[in-house]
């Protein structure tokens, strides 16, 4: 078990510093929230009155504008853990007319969010996909992002008398529909080092050691506050892809695409049925390389099984980290086992951090026939 967590908040322009101790002091809750598929979150909030600092100091000067570094660092066990690295995009002022009631709440974005501010028009000539990318991400190293870029499978790079690849979004926009094109995913997760961030770029990954198993309805064992499961027989469908014969180059082969992948081996012993079918569009022309990774990247999601719950961390004993394993035992044959984490949400006030999380897999009954502790 913990004996205790500190919190420390730094901010600054763009090279973010530790917060003078006023500020440190009004801070009234922390939340971060880090979810598959979507930007992460934060959300602080501060007392203020008529007298304090920040009303009459640091609000006017701008130390709270949108645009503004925040970064997040949780220490637990004596090991730093870097929650967030984001940008402030919306601030809200409260005041009230009971005394200590005024406060102040700044929300805000991971760093991805300054890929979002431009809109370019770029041509890339004679170069590979994970090259355009490295080369994108390379804009944004004063902010401490390090590229992690995995090059697909198929490298289709165009001759510059044949054609080039265009760009005519944000560069966010253009990364994600890469990402996307690829059956990849596109995300940024913090650095083990405060003000360094990790951009990474490739297959959705779920090997690994997995974290402390969550513990549910086992007496002194129990260590979170609640969990519940859900099977929804409609979350999966079995998607197809149609291509063209390559000899004919007229006969349409439709293909079904399996929920396989050496990065995502499965995790449950029975598998949901798909209830559903649904054609990949867009995909008769693509060589059948391409296809299949989109279609596996498309059977890869969503989960039928889904799990939700909360912890304490000082009864759990560390703090549980998005896209990667748990164990869950204590739920029953059909329910327990590895589970992938795919959202968790850190809820940090003075004396308290708790943890809503949520979890996924693509079936009942584990394959592991023991979860370790």
């Amino acid at each position: 078990m913990l004996s205790g967590f500190y919190l420390t908040l730094m901010m600054g322009s763009q090279i973010a510093t530790p917060v003078p101790q006023e500020i440190t002091d009004s801070l009234m809750n922390a939340s971060v929230t880090t979810t598959l598929g979507q930007a992460s979150g934060f959300q602080l909030t501060f007392a203020v009155s008529k007298k304090s600092i920040i009303t009459n100091v640091l609000l006017p000067a701008g130390f709270f504008d949108p645009g503004i570094r925040v970064i997040l660092v949780v220490i637990a066990n004596g090991f730093p853990n870097v929650l967030m690295d984001g940008i402030i995009t919306r601030q809200e002022m409260t005041p009230s007319n009971d005394p200590a009631k005024s406060t102040l709440t700044v929300t805000g974005e991971d760093l991805t969010v300054l890929m979002s501010f431009d809109h370019s028009v770029k041509a890339y000539y004679a170069m590979a996909t994970f090259e355009i990318v490295n080369l994108i991400l390379a804009d944004y190293a004063l902010y401490g992002i390090v590229p992690s870029v995995v090059p697909p499978l198929e490298m289709d790079v165009e001759s510059p008398t044949d054609g080039w690849t265009t760009q005519d979004a944000t560069d966010l926009d253009f990364v994600n529909g890469c990402a996307e094109e690829a059956g990849y995913v596109f995300y940024l997760t913090p650095g083990q080092v405060p003000g360094t961030s990790v951009a990474y770029f490739g297959p959705e990954v779920r090997i690994g050691i997995p974290q402390t198993a969550l513990n549910i309805n086992m007496d002194s064992f129990t260590n979170v506050e609640s969990l519940s499961f859900a099977y929804d027989g409609l979350a999966q469908v079995q998607p197809t892809v149609t291509i063209l014969d390559p000899i004919t180059e007229e006969i349409p082969i439709t293909i079904p695409i399996p929920n396989v992948s050496l990065l995502r081996p499965p995790l449950s012993a029975r598998p949901a049925t798909a209830l559903r079918t649904e054609p990949l569009e867009d995909v008769a022309n693509l060589d059948p390389v391409r296809a299949a990774s989109l279609g596996l990247a498309s059977a890869a999601k969503p989960d039928p099984i889904t799990g939700s719950g909360q912890l304490d961390i000082v009864r759990y004993g560390q703090i549980l980290q998005a896209r990667q394993l748990v164990g869950v035992r204590g739920a029953g044959l059909a329910y327990d086992g590895l589970y992938y984490v795919t959202s968790v949400t850190h809820n940090i006030k003075r004396g308290e951090y708790k943890q809503s999380f949520s979890l996924a897999r693509e079936g009942l009954i584990s394959l592991t026939p023991v979860v370790l502790p």
